[in-house]
């Protein structure tokens, strides 16, 4: 993503409605702050959408666009900038036009949710990518064959991906620092009042002793074999075997840190999961049980209901009113 000095880099704001303003404010402010700091213009924008109509953001904020995409001068970079309810928001032309883009070898990004967009148009088959950790799952179960990182950003050949919200920041600095050097686009960040840039090495979400509040190696060891192990869970027995230590020294352990057994921690930990899919996908029930553990969808739909206090098809279809 090298720039040749002298030249404006494009960028071509797509947006999507629903789209997230934070992650979207993320990733234009850097340029304009580029700009600022230049005293001249290395970057230019232009905001549209699929037919030049204003765009409604996920707070209820409008945004007026100045052209539709099919009429926008030719970027360098397209960035498609999306949020919540993006499967409801992908269609047909706007993936032929996304990869007519790519054909004429423009770099294309997308920030929070507009990696589905470009999973869906076959742009990240060859490609690492991110998505915000809340739709993780859902990207998974749809896409399994693609390589979908905890990265905040992603970057690879001419694709990059962003988790969103600030991590769009971050994506953006990293363009910036290659089209020019670190040291400048560490004047942006110190603009921006962000002290620390990060890098694609880090996680969206902090690791698990952090965000447990537990050290322990043997509960570390216990959560992350749950957590890689969903759809076909292991006994406390095999559990409490693989770590070296009893069933009741297993018991004790989550007793101390978290007040309750290893056996309702795994629980939470899988219907948090079917709730993912059931909200961001269109499994059915029947499927997310299994993907989840569960034998059968009335097993599933009892423990989903006694977790969250309603059923696994009244969550969707109360969801599916405000979509």
């Amino acid at each position: 993503m090298s720039s040749q000095e002298g030249l404006v880099k494009r960028f071509l704001f797509v947006l999507i409605e629903d789209f997230s303003l934070v992650a979207f404010s993320n990733a234009i402010e850097p340029l304009r702050l580029a700009n600022r700091i230049a005293k001249k213009n290395i970057y230019s924008w232009e905001l549209a959408s699929e037919h030049g109509e204003k765009v409604t953001c996920s707070n209820g904020i409008s945004i007026d666009v100045k052209v539709d995409i099919y009429g926008a001068k030719s970027p360098n970079y397209v960035v498609l900038c999306s949020g919540e309810n993006v499967k409801n928001h992908t269609n047909k032309s706007l993936m032929n036009w996304i990869r007519k883009e790519a054909r004429k070898n423009t770099t294309i990004g997308a920030i929070c949710t507009g990696t589905y967009i470009l999973a869906k148009a076959g742009l990240l088959n060859d490609c690492k990518s991110t998505i915000h950790w809340e739709n993780q799952d859902s990207l998974k179960e749809e896409f399994s064959d693609l390589t979908i990182t905890e990265s905040i950003y992603a970057i690879d050949k001419r694709r990059f991906t962003s988790a969103g919200g600030t991590a769009s920041l971050d994506l953006m600095l990293y363009i910036i620092s290659q089209d020019f050097h670190t040291g400048f686009a560490k004047l942006i960040a110190d603009q921006m009042i962000h002290d620390s840039i990060r890098t694609e090495l880090d996680k969206q979400l902090p690791s698990i002793p952090n965000r447990i509040g537990a050290r322990n190696p043997k509960i570390l060891t216990a959560i992350k074999s749950m957590e890689s192990n969903i759809e076909e869970p292991l006994s406390p027995l095999i559990l409490a075997a693989n770590l070296g230590i009893s069933i009741r020294q297993l018991e004790r352990l989550f007793q101390r840190y978290f007040a309750k057994s290893p056996k309702r921690y795994y629980m939470e930990l899988r219907l948090q999961k079917a709730r993912n899919l059931l909200l961001q996908t269109e499994m059915n029930v029947l499927q997310i049980a299994l993907a989840c553990g569960f034998s059968s969808s009335s097993h599933f739909s009892k423990c989903y209901k006694s977790a969250f206090n309603v059923t696994p098809h009244n969550e969707r279809g109360f969801a599916n009113q405000f979509n």
